[in-house]
Formats: structure tokens, C-alpha cells, sequence
């Protein structure tokens, strides 16, 4: 990927080779394009978008260059974005992510949107838990948005749970948040809103997923067994025993499980009370009670 020797690059210049570039690694166009700009800002010293586009034209200097072909390199490898760049935004929050835990996505704002929607009709200072924290990012938002709220955060992986307590400490909830390596809820109980982002990829479909997911994300925290749904039931026998009368459970599942997870929940000693739709009116965030 290289422009014309004879006068430096411009910005607008390297943005369309980076595009081709990824194009032809199999990156859907507008997603080449989308990347590409990404990637250029942040090998031009982190220039936001206004910038980028007032001096598109402009020669960009000599370092700008390889250090934007060293990162196309990369995402043509399909290596994610969030994973090149190491930051991925989730509530309005910037969260640094790694290959150890699983990159926040868009659609679970639905279940930061649902828990505040359920802790208005908990006391005031209610304890929390996020179930497999990951990147942190849900139990974060949650304890920026509801600060009388005590959170813990459970994971199974160490390594996980060391990038949630830097994101803790960037976003300066560190203090009120507990981090333990366990699985579900350990020994947690009297909890008043529980939260998760389980994972529920049937094990068949692991290897259909793209390779963004496939290569460069945590199995662990993809894989939900024969149907999606093994640690989704756990979570519901957990969550069951933990929380609190009137107590609230939010979590997400995937496209085409609906009506598997309202008969688990029927097979609990929950009730179902709402589930809700993604932008794309795919249901996909569920808020069960504790009766």
C-alpha cells in the first residue's frame, strides 16, 4: 500500500488505499471505508473526525503512513478493530478491551437501559452484580448511573477481570465496584438487580461466525453449549437463590431464542416480565423477577 513517490500523501490519498486494501481482504465496503478512516485518524496522533476532514487534503507527514499500514495490516487480517485500536466505546464510556474478554456491543446498551429501568423500583442503595463482567463495561455503566449502588463483578477468568478493574479505575468507579473470580454469583446473596451478558452461541455455531469472533474473541465467553442456553439456565438457578424478594434479573440472549428462554424462565422459580427488542427488532434483552 503505498502512494506516489513523487509528493508525500495526503490523507484523503492513504484513506483509499486502506479502503481497497481492506475491501479486498473480504470487509464488507462501507465497513472498509468506516475502518479505514478510523484507523488513519489514530495513525495521525488521534485527530477527530472535523479535523480529519479540514485537512484531508494536506500532505501527511512521514510517520503517518507506515504507522496506517501497520494497522490496516492488522484488521485486513480480520483482526477486530476494537482489538487493533484496544478501546471500544459502550454508554457513551470508553472501555480498553483485549483478546481476553469479549468486545462490548451495541445492542447490550438494552440491558444497561432495562437495569435502570428495573433499579427504579429498588431501594435507593441497591447491591448489584454483573455476571461474566468482561470488559467491565455493564458493571461500569451501571455504577456510574446508579451511584449509591454497591456492584460486584464476578468472572471465571482472572484475566478478564484485571482489564474491568482498569476500566473501573479509568471511569472512577474502582471504589464501589468488587471484583471476584467466580462463577455466576459465587456466594452472593440478598442482591437487588442482577445483570449479565451470558454467553449463548450454540456450540454448532461457533465456527460459522465471523472471523473477527471466531479468531479473536474468548470461546468462553461465546460458547452457551448444544443450545445457547447452559449458562443462561444456571444464571436463572442462580439468580434465583441470590436475589432478593422483588429482586430483578436482566440479561441478553441471542436471535431465535425468545421462546426457549420464556420456558426456562417458566421452569424457574422467576417470572417474566418483559423482553425487549434490539434496534433491528430482534428480541434480545429480558427482565425476569424474583416474585
Amino acid at each position: 500500500m503505498a502512494a506516489s513517490p513523487d509528493s508525500p500523501a495526503t490523507p484523503r490519498q492513504l484513506a483509499a488505499l486502506g479502503r481497497a486494501r481492506l475491501a479486498g481482504a473480504g470487509i464488507e465496503p462501507g465497513e472498509a471505508a468506516m475502518d479505514a478512516e478510523l484507523l488513519l485518524r489514530e495513525a495521525l496522533g488521534g485527530w477527530d473526525r472535523a479535523r480529519f476532514l479540514a485537512h484531508q487534503d494536506d500532505p501527511a507527514t512521514e510517520r503517518t503512513g507506515p504507522a496506517f499500514e501497520a494497522l490496516i495490516e492488522r484488521r485486513a487480517r480480520r483482526e477486530p478493530i476494537s482489538l487493533v485500536l484496544g478501546r471500544r466505546e459502550f454508554w457513551g464510556l470508553e472501555f480498553r478491551v483485549t483478546r481476553d474478554v469479549l468486545t462490548p456491543r451495541p445492542e447490550t446498551e438494552l440491558v444497561v437501559e432495562e437495569a435502570l429501568a428495573c433499579a427504579a423500583t429498588l431501594p435507593r442503595r441497591a447491591s448489584v452484580a454483573d455476571v461474566g463482567t468482561g470488559s467491565g463495561c455493564l458493571a461500569v455503566s451501571l455504577a456510574i448511573e446508579l451511584p449509591a449502588a454497591s456492584v460486584l463483578a464476578t468472572d471465571v477468568s482472572a484475566a478478564a477481570l484485571e482489564v474491568a478493574r482498569e476500566n473501573a479505575a479509568r471511569h472512577g468507579v474502582a471504589g464501589r465496584i468488587t471484583f471476584e473470580r467466580a462463577s455466576l454469583l459465587g456466594g452472593a446473596a440478598g442482591l437487588a438487580l442482577v445483570v449479565s451478558n451470558p454467553p449463548y452461541i450454540p456450540t454448532r455455531d461457533i465456527e460459522t461466525l465471523p472471523p473477527e469472533v471466531r479468531l479473536h474473541e474468548p470461546r468462553a465467553a461465546l460458547d452457551g453449549g448444544p443450545d445457547g442456553l447452559d449458562v443462561v439456565r444456571a444464571l436463572l438457578a442462580a439468580a434465583s437463590e441470590a436475589l432478593m424478594p422483588g429482586g430483578w434479573l436482566v440479561f441478553e440472549f441471542g436471535d431465535g431464542q425468545a421462546q426457549a428462554v420464556q420456558a426456562a424462565v417458566a421452569s424457574s422459580p422467576l417470572e417474566m416480565v418483559r423482553i425487549r427488542a434490539d434496534l433491528q427488532g430482534i428480541p434480545r434483552t429480558a427482565a425476569v423477577r424474583r416474585p
